[in-house]
């Protein structure tokens, strides 16, 4: 069976910039997984992906012009079915026979099929041609490619109308050298594309083959179609310019730029050394968000007066574009000196009564109002920690952090919230401590960010967090699915990592029942669902950091309420299973717990040493006695692996146990007392984990 490499290219208007990565990826991946689901291609075919700004395209190795034929063992119907009393094919057999393209003499095989018989026919599907194979991709393709917004457009016979996410004005379909006959959205292939709208060395390229078009579009096009090699490309020069300085990072920036060139060249811009007066992270995102530019920065971070452009042309003499660029970035800097200028004639005191007439939540009031419950949640944290001065320090922040809200630079860029707080904190003569506690308070921003700077910060930061979550699901407004509007996961993980990382001492608990009586009458109490929302969020927290479920669930099962104590927890689980003795143990943990939920009466952790009759009991109620204070000393010192280690002397008892005594005695005073052995037992073995979640 011939094959040969195949190349499919859309030649398309220009695609929106944030989606092109995906948009590429899934065009090359959709093409290729049909043709290897129908056999023309390999499992593990060499498949490259090409995504530019007006074309998307995929290069994929050793592609069969037919594929293969397969055998086939068809069903047809029962065999009371599809026989008559004489043997014959009955009427309804004949009618699957030729509606599966089958002849009415085609042999036929009788097998058991459950508790009857079955006729099968062997039949031989003759393997699909290159054009019908790929002509069925492109059909899958076009249904399952994730394009954020659809177009429809109308085609050239001024009649039909088509969807896309873009006008496509050309197809080409190269199997080899050879053009396979396929069509999509009104277009015939074949084998003509075109290159950079103004640097092409000819108007229209005819790609030779499969294998020569990155090479022509490159040499003829002026065009690198690999948006991994254009963002490479990008990359390269972006660091050649930059000199001793270096470009801001922002992935998602270079993402976005290598989406809008074909031909990428990377110029050195400057602006006037005034607008540095402005804080940094506004003249950044000004750059970013509104010019895609690379601000640079020095050795120390600072922001530089000067910046990269991503140029889609290459001039002999590059000034205009340099000079174009300078003057546009010019007004969006001077707007926003113009904003801190004149966001500073007011405090941030003065603006905190403004907030009483912006709405938070129809359900929770305004931000005005929402304000003053932070700042009674703050305090009630700052009382849990034992510190009067952190109290007032984190007062007065959760008292100012939202003020920034109401100046005009937030309104312009909301992404500088808590941000430029910080700055008009300091501008009006507030403390370090406080400035930083505003500008750190949303913090953890997302996965990864770094924790507030201070305590008062991280005092606020919790009591920010633990208001919204906290009201919101008192009102009942609780993520469902996908669905979280109000960023409560990201608030839960957020509560979770600074419990854990720096709060060590704080109870999660005592933390959501020092929050409640902020709200008053405002909502239900929601302490037990919300708990458990945090747990969940930090069970899947661990185990994407490679913890097995069977152990998240041992440790979280006890609902530790310092967050601090879980990763030490699990370390020492994960030291007790690799115990000879842990696999009996869990599992006679487990049939423990089971003994005691089928208990009649209600058990009690007690034991009466006089009714011990057995020597098993006798036996196991003195290793308890010997291994628990041990155990129990370990625990309490935070030596959690020491602890369970301890409780490994106790197998060889606890098997004799099982093996020598009745639990369940007819005598109901030995049976209370056996309970209750088992009870002392099972609370001994289970305070760093539930050990019977590691039972198999």
């Amino acid at each position: 069976m011939s094959s040969n490499n195949l190349l499919i290219e859309l030649f398309v208007e220009e695609l929106p910039p944030k989606a092109l990565k995906k948009l590429g990826e899934s065009f090359a991946s959709l093409i290729s997984g049909s043709l290897q689901a129908q056999g023309l291609a390999a499992a593990d075919a060499v498949v490259t992906s090409f995504a530019s700004p007006r074309r998307l395209a995929v290069h994929i190795a050793d592609v069969a012009a037919q594929a293969a034929d397969k055998a086939l063992r068809l069903k047809l119907m029962p065999v009371a079915v599809g026989l008559g009393a004489d043997g014959q094919p009955s009427p309804a057999l004949l009618k699957k026979l030729a509606a599966s393209g089958l002849a009415a003499d085609t042999p036929l095989e009788r097998a058991p099929d459950g508790k009857a018989e079955a006729l099968f026919a062997n039949v031989t599907q003759p393997g699909a041609s290159l054009a019908q194979g790929l002509q069925q991709a492109l059909a899958e393709m076009l249904k399952a490619l994730p394009i954020p917004k659809v177009m429809s457009y109308q085609l050239q016979d001024g009649w039909s109308s088509v969807n896309f996410v873009r006008p496509v004005h050309g197809l080409v379909a190269l199997h080899g050298s050879a053009v396979v006959p396929v069509e999509l959205l009104g277009l015939n292939s074949g084998r003509e594309t075109r290159g950079h709208r103004f640097e092409a060395a000819v108007e229209t390229i005819a790609v030779e083959s499969a294998d020569s078009y990155a090479a022509q579009l490159r040499e003829q096009g002026a065009v690198i179609a690999s948006f991994a090699e254009r963002r490479a490309e990008i990359v390269r020069q972006l660091a050649e310019r930059a000199g001793s300085l270096k470009p801001i990072d922002d992935e998602a920036l270079l993402d976005e730029v290598t989406a809008l060139v074909e031909r990428p060249n990377v110029l050195l811009c400057q602006f006037e050394r005034e607008f540095l007066a402005v804080p940094q992270e506004c003249l950044i995102l000004t750059m970013k968000a509104n010019q895609k530019y690379f601000p640079l920065l020095d050795d120390a971070g600072r922001l530089t007066n000067q910046f990269l452009v991503v140029s889609n042309i290459r001039p002999a003499d590059a000034s205009a574009v340099t000079g174009g660029n300078e003057r546009v970035v010019r007004p969006r800097l001077a707007d926003a000196k113009f904003f801190f200028d004149q966001d500073r004639k007011k405090s941030l005191a003065e603006r905190v009564p403004g907030l009483a007439k912006v709405v938070y939540h129809g359900k929770l009031g305004t931000q005005g109002e929402r304000v003053e419950r932070v700042r009674a949640i703050a305090r009630a944290i700052a009382g849990m920690l034992g510190n009067a001065a952190l109290a007032q320090q984190a007062d007065e922040a959760a008292h100012l952090a939202k003020a920034d809200l109401l100046t005009d630079m937030v309104g312009e860029f909301p992404e500088l919230q808590g941000i430029m707080g910080g700055y008009y904190a300091r501008h009006d003569g507030l403390s370090e401590a406080v400035a930083f506690a505003i500008e750190d308070h949303y913090k953890p921003r997302f996965a990864g960010d770094e924790l507030p700077r201070n305590e008062a910060g991280l005092v606020v930061a919790l009591a920010d967090k633990l208001e919204t979550l906290v009201g919101l699901f008192g009102i009942g407004q609780l993520p469902t699915g996908d669905k979280d509007p109000f960023a409560l996961r990201r608030h839960a993980l957020g509560v979770v990592r600074m419990l854990s990382e720096r709060a060590g001492t704080l109870s999660l608990d005592a933390l959501i029942a020092a929050a409640l009586p902020a709200f008053g009458a405002l909502i239900q109490d929601p302490s037990e669902a919300l708990s458990t929302f945090i747990y969940e969020r930090l069970a899947g927290s661990l185990r994407e950091q490679g913890y097995s479920a069977q152990q998240v669930d041992a440790v979280l099962a006890l609902k530790p309420q310092r967050l601090a104590d879980v990763a030490a927890r699990l370390a020492a689980v994960r030291e007790f299973e690799v115990l000879p003795e842990a696999a009996s143990l869990a599992a006679a943990n487990k049939r423990i717990g089971n003994i005691l939920k089928k208990s009649e009466q209600a058990v009690e952790a007690r034991i009466d040493a006089a009714l011990l009759k057995e020597p098993a009991e006798q036996a196991l109620a003195a290793a308890l006695g010997d291994v628990t204070p041990k155990a129990d000393a370990q625990f309490k010192a935070g030596q959690y692996a020491a602890s369970l280690r301890e409780l490994a002397a106790l197998k060889a008892p606890v098997d004799a146990f099982f093996d020598g005594v009745m639990v369940n005695a007819e005598d109901a005073a030995l049976r209370a007392n056996r309970l209750g052995l088992l009870k002392t037992l099972h609370e001994a073995m289970n305070r760093v984990a539930d050990l019977a979640r590691l039972a198999s």
